[in-house]
């Protein structure tokens, strides 16, 4: 199963207050795991960078005045995301302005129905505790020493490890079964697919039941001659 864990950096809390996106760092889990894929660019949010937003993630207007509008990495994003679902932390947020930034260049938007919220995720499974990124990591022992600033594809990439633990833990990647065999294949062409040697059913000859018993006529006190006279 393909799956698409995403973050975002902003200029701010409200995409219809003007607020704009400027970062999106998306990585891919199949059967999750991380596959080492992934999708991120800057960009120009054509506005000014207020000193709240800056404070959380570092990009100045000065960074990001030579980087692209979105509408000129939207295609790249598209195709990356595919239809698979989207995980991000406190979703609707995240949402929120990828939907508006592809309604703002005509573009479909992505369906809720393909959200995930990690957010929810984390106040089902621990009720009452903290559920910011950096409380989850810390309480899965994830390491944060190169988290410093907010950013889209680091947080994309801690995230990714935090949803595997939310959803099971790092064991659902080491399942060791076999395929189970299909309607037309036996369990003999199922293991002799997979390199196991089936195994096999067969009665001693007449000749080697002889050899077997002048063989034990040879031994002297055997132990199961002990046994039947005691």
């Amino acid at each position: 199963m393909r799956e698409i864990v995403f973050d975002t950096e902003t200029t701010g809390l409200s995409f219809s207050g003007g607020d704009r996106l400027v970062e999106i760092g998306c990585v891919e889990l199949v059967n999750k795991v991380m596959t080492g894929r992934h999708f991120h660019a800057y960009l120009n949010p054509e506005r000014a960078m207020p000193v709240e937003a800056f404070r959380v993630h570092g990009l100045s207007e000065v960074f990001l005045s030579d980087k692209p509008l979105f509408h000129e990495r939207v295609e790249d994003l598209i195709e990356f995301i595919g239809d698979s679902p989207m995980i991000a932390h406190n979703a609707n947020f995240d949402f929120g302005f990828i939907n508006g930034e592809l309604t703002r260049c005509g573009r479909p938007i992505v369906s809720l129905d393909r959200m995930v919220d990690t957010l929810v995720i984390a106040r089902q499974r621990h009720p009452g505790a903290k559920h910011t990124l950096d409380a989850l990591c810390s309480r899965y022992g994830i390491d944060l020493s190169a988290r410093t600033l907010h950013g889209a594809l680091l947080d994309a990439q801690l995230l990714a490890q935090v949803y595997v633990e939310l959803t099971g833990g790092r064991q659902i990647a080491m399942g060791l079964a076999v395929d189970a065999p299909s309607a037309r294949e036996s369990v003999v062409e199922v293991a002799t697919r997979d390199h196991v040697r089936p195994a096999r059913h067969f009665a001693p000859s007449a000749e080697e039941l002889e050899r077997h018993a002048a063989f034990l006529k040879k031994l002297e006190e055997p132990i199961w001659g002990q046994a039947a006279s005691g």
